[in-house]
């Protein structure tokens, strides 16, 4: 990478990271982008040579977070051996809600802002090099399941939309019980889904 695109790659992580600061702290609604390029130290001209607008940044930083998370998921559950594509679901799901329990910002600025278009633009148009094609990834485990999932893009919209609201409600307010608590009744529906949409 030549000098030029390396200070590209500061100057974009730098307004990534003061956006986030920012929207975590004050909200989407009371940041501006003159704000943020205070902040990250950058004119202006240079924010709208990556970004359009902060619904831009807003978005893409939805899928930079959530690759990042979701490939340590996924890092984890390599490590762990798991092979049975219920079973992965099931890690994934259970480190994500975990490490979103520890890190109730990154939760509700996920969350709040997250729609099924958002959520599937940011997974699967990667930011940056290191950010994971979610849906290469999600494909790969449908196809080493061995059997036929029946319509993945609905299965996987159920199971996120499932995890997403009973999650948020479970880490943020204990409502109607602990994450703990709602684990096991998770498990149980998501592997109800799973098997609903597998055919033989």
């Amino acid at each position: 990478m030549g000098k030029a695109d390396q200070n590209k790659k500061i100057k974009m992580e730098n307004l990534l990271n003061t956006s986030f600061e920012l929207f975590t702290s004050k909200g989407i609604n009371k940041t501006s982008i003159s704000d943020i390029v205070e902040r990250a130290g950058v004119a202006k001209g240079t924010f709208y040579l990556y970004f359009k607008d902060k619904y831009d940044i807003r978005n893409r930083l939805i899928a930079h977070k959530s690759s990042q998370l979701f490939m340590q998921a996924y890092d984890a559950m390599e490590k762990e051996g798991i092979e049975d594509f219920e079973d992965k679901i099931i890690f994934i799901m259970n480190y994500v809600l975990d490490e979103l329990a520890t890190n109730k910002g990154l939760l509700a600025f996920i969350y709040k802002d997250l729609s099924w278009a958002v959520f599937k633009r940011a997974l699967t148009n990667p930011l940056a090099d290191t950010d994971v094609d979610f849906g290469a990834v999600y494909n790969q485990m449908i196809e080493d399941a061995g059997g036929k999932i029946k319509d993945p893009e609905v299965m996987l919209f159920l199971i996120i939309e499932l995890i997403g609201s009973t999650g948020y409600s479970s880490i943020m307010y204990d409502d109607p019980v602990s994450l703990n608590d709602l684990k096991p009744h998770l498990e149980q529906t998501v592997r109800q889904i799973i098997a609903q949409y597998t055919e033989d």
